[in-house]
C-alpha cells in the first residue's frame, strides 16, 4: 500500500515540525484542555456540591453520593467510547469531536444554574448526576478522536512527542479548573463563594466552549482517514471489526488490563485522590490545598513531553511500566509524608496516643444510606461514624458479643452507647453529651480539628505532590502513542477508545470513591491505597509479559 508522506517510515524524524503540524497539536490541545476544565470542575467542588444537591441524607453518605456523582460521569465513558468511536471510524476524527465538545460544554454550562436540593428536592441531584452522564458520554468520544488525530498527524519517530501535548491537557485543564475556583473563592471569599459563587466556573464554560468550537472549525480531517475514505477503504462496520474478531477483541482486553487500568489509578491518585486526602483526611484549608495540587501540576507537566519523547527513543511499554511499579512501592510511604509535614498533630497524635474502637463485629454495619431513611443507632455504629464525621484514624479491637462499643484514646476508654429504640428527644441529648466528651478527649490527646497552618510543611507536601505527578506523567504520557499504535487505521478510533476509557472511566473514575468507602469502613486513613497498589502491580505484570513494544511501528495501514 502507498503510504502518505507524513506517516512514512522515511519521514525524517529529527525534522522541525511544520506550521500545519503545530496549528494540529494546539487547536486538537486546547479545545481538549477545555472539555477537561469542564469535566473536572465538578471534581475539584464535589465538597461543596455535596452540601447543595445531596442535602438530604447524612454527611457521610452525602460526600459518598457526590463522589459517585463524579465518578457517574466515568461510569458512561465507555458508552461515549463505543457511539463517538464508531462515528470517528465511519465519518471522521474531526466532525466527531466537534460534536463532544459541544455536548460536554453546554452540559457543563446548565449545573451553573440548576437549582439546589433546598429549591427542588430530590430532582435537583437527579438533573445533576443526569449532566453528569452527558458529559462523561461526550468524553469518552474525545479522547480518542483528539488522540488518533494528533497521532495521524505525526510523522514516524515523532508520535510520543506529537500526542503527549494531548497528554498535558487533562492535567492542564485540571490546573485551569483550580486556578479558576481560586481566583473566585478569592475575590469574593468563602462564604460568598460556597453559597453562589462556585456556580461561576461552570458558567465560564460557555464562553470556553465558543472558543473551542471555533478553534476546531478551522482544522482539516486527518490525512490516514481522507487517503482511506478516497481509496473507499474506510470501515462500515467498526464495532464488529473491533470487538467481535479475536484477534483484535484480545488486544483490546490486555491493552486494558495490561495498559490503561494502571495507567487510570497511577493518574486519579495522584490528582485527584491526593486532593481529597489534603481535604477530607488532613482537614488543610480548600484554598491552601488547591494551591498546592496546582503547584505540584504546574510542575510536573513539563514532563508529559519528557516521557513522551522518550518513549521515541526506547519505547511506550518501559516507561509506563515502570511508573506503575514506581507508583505501587512507594504510596504507603508518600501518603503517611503527607500526613506528616501536611498536618503533623495527626501524625503525631496517632503515634502517641491510637484511637481503637473496641466492639462487637456483629453490631458494626457498612455505613452508606442511599436514601437517607436508615438510622444507625448501634453503638459501634455511633462510635465509627463520630469518628468518620471528623476523619479521626482509628483501628478495630473485637469485643464479646453483646458489649458495648468503647473508644480507647491512647489509654483513656469512652464508652458509647446503644441508641436502638431509643426516643428522638432522649437519643438527640445521649449523642450530643457522646459527642462533647469524645471531641474533649480527642482535643486533650492532641487530635486537631483542623491542620494548623504555622505547622504544616509546604515545601515538603509540595514535593511528595509533584512527586506523584510526576508517576502520572510516567504512565500517561507515552500511553497515547502506544494505543494509537496497537490497532489499525480503519478501526482505531473505536479499538483504542474503549479500553483507554473502561480503564480510566472504570478502573480509576471510582477510585475515589471506593478509596473512601474503604477508609471509612476500615477506620485506616492509608488503607485505600490497597486500591490503586494493586491494579498497578496487575498492569505491570500482564503489560510486561503480554504486549508488545510498538514505538517502531508504521500507523497508515487500513
Amino acid at each position: 500500500m502507498a503510504v502518505i508522506d507524513r506517516t512514512s517510515a522515511g519521514s525524517a524524524p529529527n525534522r522541525g515540525i511544520t506550521k500545519e503540524e503545530r496549528k494540529v497539536i494546539f487547536a486538537s490541545s486546547l479545545g481538549t484542555v477545555f472539555e477537561w476544565y469542564d469535566f473536572y470542575l465538578y471534581g475539584s467542588l464535589a465538597a461543596i456540591i455535596a452540601k447543595h444537591f445531596f442535602a438530604g441524607v447524612n454527611e457521610t453518605t452525602s460526600f459518598i453520593f457526590a463522589l459517585l456523582a463524579f465518578a457517574a460521569g466515568f461510569a458512561v465513558r465507555p458508552f461515549g467510547a463505543i457511539v463517538f468511536g464508531r462515528l470517528g471510524d465511519m465519518i471522521g476524527r474531526k466532525y466527531t469531536f466537534l460534536i463532544t465538545i459541544v455536548i460536554m460544554g453546554i452540559s457543563t454550562a446548565v449545573v451553573g444554574f440548576l437549582p439546589g436540593y433546598a429549591t427542588i428536592g430530590v430532582a435537583a441531584p437527579i438533573i445533576l448526576i443526569s449532566l453528569r452522564l452527558l458529559q462523561g458520554l461526550a468524553l469518552g468520544g474525545e479522547y480518542g478522536g483528539a488522540a488518533t488525530y494528533v497521532a495521524e498527524h505525526a510523522p514516524q519517530g515523532k508520535r510520543g512527542f506529537f500526542t503527549s501535548w494531548i497528554q498535558t491537557t487533562a492535567t492542564l485543564g485540571l490546573f485551569l479548573s483550580l486556578l479558576v475556583i481560586l481566583t473566585c473563592r478569592t475575590v469574593l471569599g468563602t462564604e460568598a463563594f460556597e453559597a453562589w459563587g462556585w456556580r461561576i466556573p461552570f458558567l465560564l464554560s460557555i464562553l470556553l466552549l465558543i472558543i473551542s468550537v471555533y478553534i476546531r472549525l478551522q482544522l482539516n480531517e486527518s490525512p490516514v482517514f481522507r487517503k482511506m475514505k478516497a481509496e473507499g477503504k474506510a470501515c462500515k462496520a467498526p464495532l464488529t471489526e473491533s470487538f467481535a474478531r479475536w484477534d483484535n477483541l484480545r488486544v483490546v482486553i490486555l491493552s486494558l488490563l495490561g495498559g490503561t487500568a494502571g495507567q487510570a489509578v497511577v493518574w486519579y491518585t495522584g490528582q485527584f485522590y491526593a486532593l481529597f486526602f489534603l481535604l477530607q483526611t488532613l482537614k488543610i484549608d480548600p484554598q491552601t490545598a488547591n494551591l498546592l495540587i496546582a503547584g505540584s501540576l504546574l510542575l510536573g507537566t513539563p514532563f508529559f513531553i519528557l516521557f513522551g519523547s522518550l518513549s521515541d527513543r526506547i519505547g511506550r511499554k518501559k516507561i509506563i511500566m515502570a511508573g506503575c511499579v514506581l507508583a505501587a512501592l512507594t504510596y504507603f510511604p508518600i501518603f503517611k509524608g503527607l500526613t506528616e509535614f501536611g498536618n503533623p498533630d495527626v501524625f503525631v497524635a496517632q503515634e502517641l496516643n491510637p484511637v481503637v474502637v473496641i466492639a462487637d463485629p456483629d453490631q458494626c454495619s457498612f455505613q452508606f444510606d442511599p436514601v437517607g431513611k436508615a438510622r444507625f443507632t448501634s453503638s459501634c455504629d455511633l462510635a465509627k461514624s463520630l469518628l468518620a464525621k471528623k476523619a479521626i484514624p482509628y483501628k478495630n479491637e473485637r469485643a464479646e458479643p453483646g458489649a458495648l462499643a468503647q473508644i480507647r484514646i491512647g489509654e483513656k476508654l469512652i464508652a458509647s452507647f446503644d441508641g436502638t429504640g431509643m426516643p428522638a428527644a432522649e437519643f438527640k441529648t445521649q449523642n450530643e453529651a457522646f459527642t462533647a466528651t469524645l471531641g474533649t478527649a480527642l482535643k486533650e490527646a492532641g487530635y486537631p480539628e483542623k491542620a494548623d497552618p504555622a505547622k504544616t510543611n509546604y515545601l515538603m507536601v509540595l514535593l511528595l505532590l509533584t512527586i506523584l505527578v510526576i508517576y502520572v506523567t510516567m504512565v500517561y504520557g507515552p500511553i497515547a502513542a502506544w494505543l494509537v499504535e496497537l490497532f489499525p487505521a480503519r478501526i482505531r478510533y473505536t479499538s483504542m477508545s474503549l479500553p483507554y476509557h473502561i480503564g480510566n472511566g472504570w478502573f480509576g473514575g471510582f477510585l475515589p470513591t471506593v478509596a473512601f468507602a474503604m477508609v471509612a469502613a476500615t477506620g485506616d486513613i492509608y488503607y485505600g491505597l490497597w486500591y490503586p497498589i494493586v491494579i498497578a502491580v496487575m498492569t505491570a505484570i500482564l503489560g510486561t509479559f503480554l504486549l508488545p513494544e510498538t514505538k517502531d511501528r508504521p500507523i497508515h495501514q487500513a
